[in-house]
């Protein structure tokens, strides 16, 4: 097995309001292995993309911090990192692809400038070296005419081509971890084909790991080799791709699945998830998902379920799986697990 390049333990991020403290990310864990590509998924609002901040370490200008936790990134604890070494990190060994190009790119510097910034930076090069390695990686990411590309604006290009240069800055210095955080949200479905085709193969020219945070479980499928799912800022199941989606456990992994239209479906309406993800700052007792879940019963609103492992490398958080009374739950509450599991 693979070695792990990223290890994310009991992560939790805090942000401020009215000088409170609110907790968004608790007690986050899972790891990604050299190579892997892993899914972090789950409905707007549960915490990905705060995620990939954390590790990035992006909270400038903003009351967000990490407040426990580690973040492991070849066995050092990039959250203990000063800010001078995370800019050593950051875009040579972990490189992020942002959701709209349109905002992440600089509108009043061209196409060549910005993918020569971090070229400079971090590899040394100069002008002339510099220019040719971008123009090298435009082509690489199929982009024509790549020697007139350098000298044009982000407006002068479409939103896939706009993407496309996104891929190659965050390329251009070969990280050995990508997050892409909805990579190809903004845009129509054939070019979204070729976006993420584009990555799959970069992933494995290149061999790097790849964490791929989306909301599309259709992009899981065709992209992933691990899931982990997201709601209320928490980890509540992770699994091999294949094996979520033949097999979910988690209540709400069942509803995301079954909320997906599928070809030929005659149904007038589409299957959803009652409810919405309730607001941070007022989290309702016991496990997070108990207001919107159809199976609850008395124990999911008072007491939050552990996570449970189980074989294969499968875990999941629900009180179907768990044992209440290990977890120092009330005495009437033993066995309930096995009780819920009964009626599903």
């Amino acid at each position: 097995m693979a070695e792990r390049i990223l290890q994310i333990e009991r992560l939790e991020t805090l942000f401020s309001k009215d000088k409170k403290k609110i907790q968004i990310l608790n007690q986050v864990s899972f790891d990604i292995r050299q190579g892997e590509i892993v899914g972090l998924v789950g409905e707007s609002g549960c915490g990905k993309s705060l995620t990939s901040l954390s590790i990035m370490r992006l909270f400038h200008g903003t009351s967000g911090a990490i407040g426990g936790g580690s973040i492991r990134f070849k066995d050092r604890d990039i959250t203990r990192c000063p800010e001078s070494e995370m800019r050593k990190i950051r875009g040579k060994q972990i490189a992020m692809i942002f959701q709209e190009p349109m905002t992440s790119l600089n509108p009043s510097m061209k196409i060549g400038e910005q993918l020569m910034e971090p070229i400079r930076l971090h590899l040394g090069l100069k002008e002339a070296q510099a220019k040719a390695h971008a123009i090298s990686m435009l082509n690489k990411v199929g982009i024509p005419r790549a020697d007139e590309i350098i000298h044009e604006y982000p407006h002068q290009l479409s939103g896939g081509m706009r993407q496309r240069v996104m891929i190659a800055i965050a390329m251009s210095c070969r990280p050995e971890l990508l997050i892409a955080d909805e990579p190809t949200t903004a845009l129509d479905v054939t070019i979204q084909a070729q976006i993420l085709h584009l990555m799959k193969t970069l992933q494995r020219e290149e061999g790097m790991s790849m964490l791929l945070i989306t909301h599309d479980l259709g992009v899981v499928a065709e992209m992933c080799d691990r899931v982990v799912v997201m709601y209320a800022g928490r980890v509540v199941e992770e699994a091999p791709v294949h094996e979520l989606f033949e097999e979910p456990k988690h209540p709400y992994t069942r509803g995301l699945i079954a909320s997906v239209p599928k070809l030929g479906q005659k149904k007038e309406r589409l299957d959803s998830i009652r409810g919405r993800v309730p607001d941070p700052a007022h989290m309702p007792p016991g496990c997070k998902f108990a207001p919107r879940c159809e199976h609850a019963k008395d124990v999911c609103s008072e007491l939050e379920p552990d996570m449970t492992v189980f074989e294969g490398g499968r875990s999941c958080s629900c009180w179907l799986y768990a044992d209440v009374k290990e977890a120092g739950g009330h005495e009437r509450y033993a066995g309930r697990g096995q009780a819920v599991e009964e009626i599903i």
